[in-house]
């Protein structure tokens, strides 16, 4: 397994830093985000470091099939059957505080567009 000991992601998903799970498999961990922006709000991240989503689509493209997967499946989990969005930001420019690539999913209520 590809880590980055000084992410807080790989921490994360190490174990060393305890969060709110929701799911897990073999290669990627679910759990409920620190600062929710709705009701519910969980990230997705790969066991492995992976910076941004560029990187792993280029290095993993099965990955990233199964982290959307996993997404879909905690969506449904949570009860989010009239909605939800999933998002990830790829670079500063785009918001991305953590680098480690992870998907919100986003749901519990209505989310207008663009995001308030």
């Amino acid at each position: 397994m590809s880590t980055n000991p000084d992410c807080l992601f790989c921490k994360i998903s190490s174990g060393a830093i305890p969060v709110d799970l929701v799911m897990e498999t073999e290669t990627a961990i679910a759990f409920r985000d620190i600062d929710p922006k709705a009701p519910t709000h969980v990230l997705v991240i790969p066991k492995d470091h992976f910076a941004d989503v560029t990187e792993l689509t280029q290095s993993n493209p099965n990955l990233a099939g199964e982290l959307l997967s996993l997404a879909a499946d905690v969506a449904k989990l949570q009860g989010l059957d009239s909605g939800y969005r999933i998002v990830t930001n790829t670079g500063e420019d785009a918001g991305q505080s953590v680098p480690h690539v992870h998907f919100h999913i986003l749901g519990g209520r209505s989310l207008s567009w663009p995001p308030g």
